[in-house]
């Protein structure tokens, strides 16, 4: 069982102790894009991704000091590196050793620069949603630049399970890059809602902490079949079996 999450623009770039690390799948694809995003000026970044000019600045000077080799000095582990608010539910900073590898097997971080990320894989800063229409010889955005290639690589790594699931944690625009009727497995959409008085919400923080708090239950729990993700009790919600279907679960609270 493996689940997808989104990454976060925040970042945390203090350094950290842990000296275990893997590097990304398709750090060479990653590259390309950085040669593309180099050619970028501060108002072209600004208008290309809708930020603000101090933003703009910031990460044109990312890219122009991006390099090309990725160690300790110049990276840092995935995990440890997003700070948005699904990373304040997974608070990863607290897991064991043997919670890490429980996160490097059964977490997987999708990303518009770096394609698919493990827990553990180097990276460094950068701002790059899925969504951006970057323009590059594979195509004009980012979904046509990955192409199959993202859900190949996570189809290769569910058929290592007996029963390959893929539990969907992610938001849709970065779900939105996988093709999810060609993994060849069990795919459950993981929906979060809250009642404001007497109507159940959509709240998008809530439900953006309450997918990291998802993964980390799966982490500290060590879970490795669906089923044992409806005890899913944190911050007080619960499974709710008559709002649920097969594949997509409800939880509320």
């Amino acid at each position: 069982m493996i689940a997808i999450l989104s990454p976060a623009k925040t970042l945390n770039l203090e350094p950290n102790p842990l000296k275990e690390y893997t590097l990304p799948d398709f750090k060479d694809r990653s590259l390309e894009l950085i040669k593309v995003l180099k050619k970028k000026n501060v108002s072209e970044l600004k208008e290309l991704m809708h930020i603000s000019e101090k933003l703009s600045m910031l990460n044109v000077d990312r890219y122009q000091n991006f390099q090309k080799e990725f160690d300790l000095e110049t990276s840092k582990q995935a995990i440890l590196t997003f700070k948005g608010d699904v990373y304040l539910g997974l608070e990863a900073n607290d897991f064991s050793k043997k919670e890490l590898k429980i996160a490097q097997k059964s977490i997987r971080i999708l990303s518009g620069l770096y394609g698919i990320l493990k827990p553990l894989d180097l990276m460094q800063a950068y701002r790059l949603e899925m969504g951006t229409k970057l323009t590059t010889q594979k195509g004009k955005n980012l979904y046509e630049f990955w192409g199959e290639d993202l859900t190949e690589n996570l189809k290769r790594e569910l058929h290592s399970f007996k029963k390959p699931v893929l539990i969907n944690l992610a938001s849709k625009e970065y779900a939105k890059a996988l093709q999810f009727d060609q993994l060849e497995s069990r795919v459950i959409d993981i929906d979060f809602r809250e009642y404001k008085g007497d109507k159940l919400r959509f709240v998008s923080f809530s439900a953006k902490k309450a997918r990291g708090l998802m993964a980390r239950y799966i982490v500290k729990n060590n879970v490795s079949k669906p089923n044992e993700l409806k005890g899913f009790d944190l911050e007080d919600y619960s499974y709710s079996e008559e709002m649920s279907e097969e594949s997509k679960w409800m939880f509320v609270r």
